[in-house]
């Protein structure tokens, strides 16, 4: 028994010797600050070491200091690139060793440019300018997330009715930047459309008195900001600041006020002038002013000779110049034409029963051919 264990203690001993020994693999680790051209700390973004040898990423995020630390890291050469957000590149280094002990790696932003400045033959002096026309550049592409975030916010409260939450959202971005025309024209449309839901009469005027004056603001920014005359659409979007403005000027009681800014609108936008001459009509219909509302509607069907509704409107307000007779009225000239205009382009129209109703009431025919052209006899 005893030769027989001293035999397998022997193999064992002889196996284990063949038995080639489990090498732990060594790492390193990578440290570094990162901070952008302006020497502010990058907070957000990440940064990738690629070993150049086999391929393999370490990807590492920046945290709230600016820093990114990894352990683990194996030994070899790496490419090593700062990504933004967005997984956009900012800068990368080439070639950056690692061995077995801590390897520390800095992104200065500012540093780098002013060594390829150097390089580049480029002067302190313009250095600075280069950084601070970056710096203003960056500061403009944040300003302008930044709104459209605020713009996007309010249009959404705004689609679901939440007018209040509309107005301070946009209040808010007119605070972040108030030199734009765009801010203070969804502000004032915002009070505008939440005036009629208010209960209180007070809030409601109210509500129209800021719209009005936010309106100006922004016609204010439109003609005279330096890049007025530079955009091609720039009286065609002031056509519709002087568009919204007039209507609360209507609603407001203040006509005069309105079909004036109504015409400012036309003569600004003239491709637009049908629709700007149709609201002042529509505005001098309700406050009664007959003749005035005809003129405009005259100017509707010069501007579209196909509007429909221009007809029947200045058919209801040439109506409303009509006399009696004995027992017959007697409509101005011109009247069952306008009706009769009007069924022609839409027969099927929401004025088609009431038009024919007005021409009934003054004894005119529905002349359904109305100045048609007739085929010519052969």
């Amino acid at each position: 028994m005893k030769k027989r264990f001293s035999v397998v203690l022997f193999v064992a001993v002889v196996l284990g010797l063949w038995v080639p020994p489990v090498i732990a693999q060594s790492t390193g680790s990578v440290k570094g600050v990162c901070k952008d051209r302006n020497g502010n700390l990058i907070t957000a973004g990440t940064v990738e070491w690629m070993s150049i040898d086999t391929g393999r990423k370490y990807t590492i995020k920046l945290n709230k200091k600016g820093e990114y630390f990894s352990l683990g890291i194996a030994p070899g050469t790496y490419k090593v690139t700062l990504y933004d957000p967005d997984g956009k590149e900012v800068f990368h280094f080439g070639n950056v060793p690692v061995g077995l002990d801590e390897k520390a790696l800095d992104f200065d932003l500012q540093k780098e440019q002013a060594q390829s400045a150097k390089g580049a033959g480029v002067s302190p002096e313009q250095l600075k300018q280069i950084q601070e026309q970056q710096a203003k550049q960056q500061k403009e592409v944040n300003t302008v997330k930044a709104l459209n975030d605020k713009l996007n916010l309010s249009q959404q409260a705004a689609g679901s009715g939440d007018y209040d939450t509309a107005i301070a959202t946009m209040t808010e971005a007119t605070q972040i930047d108030g030199t734009r025309d765009l801010l203070w024209f969804k502000l004032a449309d915002y009070y505008r459309l939440s005036a009629p839901k208010q209960t209180d009469p007070a809030e409601k005027q109210k509500r129209y008195e800021m719209a009005a004056a936010d309106y100006q603001k922004a016609i204010d920014l439109r003609t005279s900001g330096p890049d007025a005359q530079k955009d091609p659409e720039a009286n065609s979007k002031l056509a519709a600041y002087y568009n919204n403005l007039a209507e609360v000027y209507a609603k407001s009681g203040k006509v005069d006020d309105a079909v004036a800014t109504y015409t400012k609108a036309s003569q600004l936008d003239p491709t637009h002038a049908a629709q700007y001459y149709f609201n002042q009509g529509a505005v001098l219909t309700n406050a009664g002013k007959v003749d005035d509302a005809i003129a405009a509607f005259d100017k509707v069907i010069a501007a579209d000779p196909s509007r429909a509704d221009a007809y029947y409107w200045k058919g209801v307000n040439m109506i409303g110049k009509a006399t009696l007779k004995g027992d017959k009225m007697v409509a101005p000239e011109g009247t069952a034409e306008a009706f009769n205009k009007y069924l022609e382009l839409a027969p099927t129209g929401p004025y088609a029963q009431p038009a024919k109703d007005m021409l009934t009431s003054i004894g005119a025919a529905v002349e359904t051919g109305y100045k048609k052209q007739k085929p010519t006899k052969k």
